[in-house]
C-alpha cells in the first residue's frame, strides 16, 4: 500500500467511526456513495484526484446539520488532515472545497475549482433518485418533520438562513431543493446521471399524490 493509499484508508476508517450510527441520511454509506460518484466523474473530468477523494470522504464531518446548526468543518478537518502529515496548503484547499459543497437554498456561490465542482456534483447525485427519496424521509423523520401536509406549500427561500431553519413537511423538500438539483450540476457526467434520477423522483411524486388523493401544481 502506498503512503497516499494508507492515508486515505485512515480517512475512510475515521469517517466510518464518526458516522456509522447516523440516522439522518448522512451516514457512512452516504459518504461512500459520494466517493464512488466522485470517482465516476473523475473518469471524464480533469481535477486533482487526491483533493477530490479526500474532500468527498470528509465533506459531512463538520456539517451544520450534524452539529446543532454550527459548521465545524475547519475545526475538525484541519487538525485531522495535518495529523496525517498533509500540508497546511493541501488541508486548507480541502476545507475550501468542502465549504462550496453544501446547498444553501439557491443562494450558492458557484464552485471555484474543478475539484469543488466534482465533489458538489457527487454529493448532490446522492440527494436525488431512489436513494435521495429515502434520505429525504430519513432526515425529515430525524428532524421531527411531517411526512406530508397538504396545507403547507413549498417556499422559495429568500436567504440561506431561511432555508436552513425551514421545518416544513418532507414532501415540500422535493420542490424546495431536490427537483432543482438536476439543473445545478456542474459536470456533463453528473448531468447525465441526474436526468434519470430526476425522472424517478417525478414518477414517485405523481404516484404519491395519486395515492393521497391530492393534486399539486408545483414545478417538477
Amino acid at each position: 500500500m502506498s503512503a497516499i493509499d494508507a492515508k486515505l484508508y485512515k480517512i475512510q476508517n475515521y469517517v466510518r467511526t464518526k458516522l456509522s450510527n447516523d440516522s439522518s441520511g448522512h451516514d457512512y454509506w452516504h459518504i461512500e456513495r459520494v466517493v464512488s460518484n466522485a470517482k465516476k466523474i473523475l473518469l471524464e473530468e480533469k481535477a486533482d484526484e487526491l483533493k477530490v477523494i479526500t474532500a468527498s470522504w470528509l465533506h459531512d464531518i463538520g456539517d451544520y446539520k450534524l452539529h446543532n446548526g454550527t459548521d465545524r468543518t475547519e475545526e475538525i478537518v484541519y487538525p485531522f488532515l495535518t495529523s496525517l502529515n498533509f500540508t497546511d496548503k493541501f488541508s486548507k484547499e480541502v476545507i475550501q472545497i468542502i465549504s462550496e459543497v453544501s446547498y444553501k437554498g439557491g443562494h450558492n456561490i458557484a464552485p471555484s475549482t474543478p475539484e469543488s465542482k466534482i465533489v458538489q456534483d457527487a454529493d448532490r447525485l446522492d440527494a436525488i433518485g431512489a436513494v435521495g427519496i429515502a434520505r429525504a424521509f430519513a432526515y425529515g423523520g430525524k428532524m421531527g418533520r411531517e411526512l406530508f401536509n397538504p396545507e403547507e406549500k413549498p417556499v422559495d427561500h429568500a436567504t440561506t438562513e431561511s432555508y436552513q431553519k425551514n421545518t416544513s413537511c418532507t414532501i415540500n423538500h422535493f420542490y424546495e431543493k431536490l427537483l432543482k438539483l438536476k439543473d445545478l450540476m456542474n459536470t456533463e457526467t453528473a448531468r447525465k446521471i441526474a436526468m434519470e434520477r430526476h425522472a424517478f423522483m417525478v414518477e414517485f411524486l405523481n404516484e404519491f399524490y395519486k395515492e393521497t388523493g391530492f393534486s399539486h401544481s408545483f414545478t417538477t
